[in-house]
């Protein structure tokens, strides 16, 4: 566990301030980020029914945290793992035109997660999702939503030095774009999509790698992705498959790679059919979500997910997730952080 700490670790800031930094940055971002993409807020639910198809699947693995509910004859319920799903049927419910969205605080309980200096139990994003038209379902379309969003968190790198000056100016001022089939091609010798992803964060310093979530080269997807919300299998212009992908910057005090967000290009009717025939998934079209998707009563959309944590981490440059939220955490990692100086709220 503790190789992944930096040596001679000290937090910026102290662990007050540090709590009062964290509230200037989801204050000051979220604002941003609905302004640049022209979102509403709204309320999102904390857990859904289970066998309707409305939660994330994420990779097809991870068991949802279940419960039955007294007032319904025992019928479970399960957090959410995300609101990939039900942001979209909320675009349709809400009456929401092309060009406007709605934006989340999204919480979710992942209690298969491996935990880690970047990873816990408790997940905290800012969910979104946007109406579009056919027209936009598309690479060019997908760029200037991600250089939108990567200007929201440029504008918060600088609101943050200009409030606490200790904390550095890094990132470069554009985002470099990647095809995940072109990173294993250009790293052939790396084997694993992180050192991949390392290599390319740490040459650019902020990349957006699309593709994640089809079959590369090697016959191996980059990343897993549900087969329900993102299109990673639609062909795009550059000769390359998916209009969906990951915003990763170099996180300098962790000395890897970092993932900030995932967000694509939403399947229509063709590319939701497609990608559940190559997943093996063809049974959920009998459940809600994908019912109501095959049959056209749900907009074309973009949207994705914004680690609020992760955000929070990066600018106020701490070693460990820890910092930032309250959690639970192995023994052994609590001696290991502590005696790397690392104070866990």
């Amino acid at each position: 566990m503790g190789s992944s700490y930096p040596a001679g670790y000290k937090p910026l800031l102290g662990v007050k301030e540090t709590e009062r930094a964290i509230k200037e940055i989801k204050d000051f971002f979220q604002l941003s980020l609905a302004t640049e993409l022209n979102l509403t807020r709204v309320t999102a639910p904390l857990f859904v029914l289970s066998g309707t198809g409305i939660n994330d699947d994420l990779n097809g693995v991870e068991r949802a945290v279940a419960f039955p509910v007294k007032a319904l004859g025992d019928q479970r319920a399960e957090i959410v793992h995300s609101l990939a799903k039900w942001k979209r049927l909320a675009l349709a419910e809400y009456g929401f035109k092309k060009g406007f969205g709605l934006y989340t605080d999204m919480n979710a309980i992942r209690a298969d997660e491996d935990l880690d200096a970047i990873h816990s139990l408790y997940v905290d994003q800012w969910d979104w999702e946007r109406v579009i038209d056919e027209s936009e379902r598309n690479l060019t379309f997908l760029k200037t939503i991600v250089r939108r969003i990567y200007a929201s968190i440029k504008r918060l790198e600088f609101r943050m030095h200009d409030l606490y000056p200790a904390l550095p100016i890094e990132l470069p001022e554009e985002i470099t774009f990647v095809h995940a089939e072109d990173a294993l091609a250009a790293y052939p010798a790396l084997l694993s999509p992180r050192e991949r992803e390392d290599a390319l964060a740490r040459k650019y310093g902020a990349i957006f790698l699309i593709g994640i979530g089809g079959t590369l080269a090697d016959g191996k997807a980059h990343d897993g992705r549900a087969p329900d919300y993102d299109d990673w299998s639609s062909p795009t212009t550059e000769g390359h498959k998916g209009i969906n992908g990951d915003i990763i910057i170099w996180n300098a005090v962790t000395g890897r790679s970092f993932e900030i967000s995932s967000m694509g290009v939403r399947v229509d009717p063709a590319a939701l059919e497609r990608q559940l025939a190559l997943a093996g998934k063809e049974a959920r079209k009998s459940l809600y979500f994908h019912r109501q998707l095959l049959e056209g009563k749900l907009p074309l959309s973009i949207g994705g997910g914004i680690g609020q944590s992760r955000l929070c981490m990066y600018f106020l440059r701490k070693a460990h997730i820890g910092e930032i939220q309250v959690g639970l955490w192995p023994e052994e990692m609590r001696k290991e952080c502590k005696a790397a100086g690392i104070p866990l709220l």
